[in-house]
């Protein structure tokens, strides 16, 4: 076990915590993030923490993480927008254990616009895409960006209607000009040039350049206060605090961020005591973890990752979509990926070892520990060839496998090993909710305390296999929102989108197609087959 960092002085230190706004950091006798917190003011709210007086009076929670701090670190930022924007952005990287918000994968919002769009509109988006397009934020309150949006739509004459060429024969023109929402470019009440500007302006004023327009709206609040229309001063009053916070000032935190408060700790030594908890043959020293990932219906995947002497083995991670069940079923979806991972290991096992080998009188396990005892079989790597001809790579078992949840998971995974011959490959399942590692055959768990590094060793490699899983599902998101592109295409339905994807299969392949290919398609003729490659070329 790593020996403990040497505790500070907490109470000299908090005498030098400064009256500013930003992040700290908790850490336990290890080094762990434990918890990160944000404050208006830092030397008040770590005052909390380590008053007796007050600590006392704390919820249960608290009171547990008071009692595993060793150490805190400070992060000063400009203003609370920041600082929230910083927490969020920590919190998603460490996962700490005491905090309960911020730890899905949920974004702050973003403004986009688009200004090779005929007619271009300000819309929200949660997802940043390399599209050519402008993005502005991102923007911590979402009701303050609604109303803040909103009021630009009417000071500026910016159109709020979805289509991307309003006014076309197929196009119903909306109202918004007549109630004077909108300078109606489309029917050219205003020239295209002209609305362009207003545009421009109106992203000035995101960007915080365009202060002019928030000291208007100041002195005609004062204006209708002196006239005592007090309820349109207030209506002012309150359109401006949600400007200011829209438009504070605000930097983005990237991962530079986290290398800065992360601390190292003996990766060996946490493998070691793995071995002793958990009464294993030998060290652990290479380590899969399985992990499902099913946010929704839309796609159900799955993810490995491995560890070898106690640290990430990044060219060995593996990700996989789900074949054998729709929805979401945890069960039948481990049971799937521990059978194509192991049943694909013992096939490669028996081709590197050549048709001539024997395993009949062997069991599989105790045939592939022999053939990685072999020097001829060095591992490499979990990499297949691209050359046919060439022998595929030997990939080693696992000492040690790791599934997260608890029984249920573990059992199908038990099952899978058990009728691939692998019974006595050590397997466990870590359960979430309070981190108990379960084992086949024993009913009663095993608890580790959380200052051990044996449990943050597998927490680790959970977490890293649940961040491994989510990304590929971010992947098979981004491609879904590539498609939801001709949701705004003109005369596209939905039933034409799913003709077009099913006859061509991507949008990337739909745009290398010609006026004649697409209207092939049955619902497309050759004037919407036209406008679709219009569509396309502008985005």
């Amino acid at each position: 076990m790593p020996p403990p960092i040497p505790r500070p002085n907490l109470i000299a230190k908090l005498r030098d915590v400064p009256h500013v706004p930003g992040v700290y950091i908790m850490r336990d006798r290890l080094g762990t993030v434990i918890y990160v917190g944000k404050a208006r003011d830092l030397r008040k709210r770590l005052a909390n923490y380590f008053t007796p007086a007050r600590s006392r009076m704390a919820d249960r929670k608290t009171r547990a993480l008071i009692a595993s701090i060793w150490d805190f670190d400070l992060h000063e930022v400009r203003n609370n927008t920041e600082a929230l924007l910083l927490e969020g952005k920590l919190i998603k990287e460490f996962r700490p254990r005491y905090n309960v918000t911020f730890r899905d994968d949920k974004r702050y919002m973003l403004v986009r616009v688009h200004f090779g769009d005929a007619i271009p509109r300000l819309s929200t988006t949660r997802l940043k895409k390399d599209d050519g397009a402008r993005y502005f934020g991102p923007f911590p309150h979402g009701m303050a960006l609604r109303t803040t949006l909103n009021w630009l739509n009417k000071k500026f004459g910016l159109r709020v209607c979805r289509p991307l060429r309003p006014g076309e024969a197929d196009y119903k023109h909306c109202s918004n000009d007549i109630i004077k929402n909108c300078s109606a470019p489309c029917i050219l009440r205003i020239s295209l040039e002209e609305y362009r500007q207003r545009m421009e302006q109106a992203c000035e004023f995101l960007e915080g350049k365009s202060k002019d327009l928030v000291t208007a709206l100041e002195e005609e609040m004062q204006h209708a206060a002196a006239k005592l229309d007090f309820e349109k001063a207030a209506e002012l009053r309150d359109m401006i605090e949600d400007f200011r916070k829209t438009l504070i000032p605000s930097r983005t935190f990237e991962r530079g961020a986290r290398a800065r408060v992360v601390r190292t700790i003996d990766p060996m030594a946490d493998v070691q005591e793995l071995k002793e908890l958990l009464h294993l043959e030998k060290p652990p020293l290479v380590m899969e973890c399985f992990d499902i990932a099913n946010i929704g219906t839309a796609h159900c995947v799955a993810s490995m990752v491995r560890f070898k002497n106690g640290v990430p083995d990044n060219s060995n991670y593996r990700r996989y979509r789900i074949k054998s069940v729709s929805g979401q079923n945890d069960f039948i979806s481990m049971a799937e990926v521990i059978r194509r991972r192991f049943s694909r290991i013992l096939l490669l096992g028996r081709k590197a070892a050549g048709a001539d080998a024997d395993f009949s009188q062997e069991s599989p396990l105790e045939a592939m520990r022999r053939l990685e005892n072999d020097e001829a079989f060095a591992e490499e790597g979990d990499r297949e060839s691209e050359a046919s001809e060439r022998t595929p790579t030997f990939i080693r078992l696992p000492d040690l496998v790791i599934v997260d949840g608890g029984k249920g998971q573990l059992g199908m995974a038990v099952a899978e090993l058990q009728k691939l011959g692998l019974h006595e490959l050590p397997i466990i399942g870590l359960a979430k909710e309070n981190e108990e590692v379960y084992r086949p055959g024993e009913s009663h768990p095993v608890i580790i305390p959380h200052e051990r590094g044996a449990l943050k060793l597998l927490q680790r490699i959970r977490d890293e296999a649940h961040r491994w899983a989510n990304g590929y599902h971010q992947l098979l998101l981004g491609r879904r929102v590539a498609e939801s592109i001709l949701d705004d295409c003109p005369g596209i339905s939905k039933t034409r989108k799913a003709a077009l994807l099913k006859a061509f299969g991507s949008v990337a392949r739909l745009r290398k197609a010609t006026v004649e290919q697409i209207a092939k398609v049955p619902g497309i003729s050759s004037t919407l087959a036209q406008q679709v490659i219009d569509f396309l070329a502008s985005r």
